[in-house]
């Protein structure tokens, strides 16, 4: 099976702020131009923990979006790398976010860890329980999904570098 550019949008939709990378990764279904599209897979991968595996395993290149606990101020967006990601191993950086670290280790375990991995989080002003962002997450999904898009823009410019 080929490798490929796989985004995933990962959060619980049902405690506000929590699903912030999913509602992310609609916001970037509606911006992304459609030569992009036709370049990666989007997944909505909400809570799914282990489910997530193949994915994961499928993918050369992972975009997560997602909401982190990283002590930043509310709707306050960041971005880690592949090595820096690996350093919250001992760590939660999300409220779901310990099922997607064990996703990691077992892709890197069985040999099958993308070689990009990108992860562009918010950290979250309000995850109790309800539907929808809270007023400060709004703007801050937008420039999570625009910051996608220019990740995306990015890795397909040096995929086709490569095949020059």
């Amino acid at each position: 099976m080929a490798k490929k550019i796989i985004v995933l949008g990962l959060g619980n939709i049902l405690n506000l702020d929590e699903g912030a990378g999913v509602y992310a990764l609609k916001e970037l279904e509606k911006i992304l131009p459609e030569k992009i599209k036709a370049e990666v897979e989007l997944v909505d991968g909400g809570v799914l923990g282990m489910d997530l595996l193949p994915y994961v395993e499928r993918a050369s290149h992972l975009l997560v979006l997602d909401a982190v606990d990283i002590g930043a101020q509310p709707g306050e967006v960041r971005e880690y790398t592949k090595d820096e990601i690996e350093l919250f191993y001992h760590g939660r950086i999300s409220w779901h976010q310990l099922g997607f670290q064990e996703v990691l280790t077992v892709a890197k375990v069985r040999g099958n860890f993308p070689s990009q991995l990108h992860l562009i989080g918010v950290q979250p002003a309000d995850i109790r329980t309800g539907v929808g962002l809270s007023r400060r997450m709004k703007p801050a999904v937008q420039e999570m999904a625009k910051r996608a898009v220019e990740v995306l823009e990015m890795w397909l410019g040096e995929i086709k570098k490569k095949k020059i």
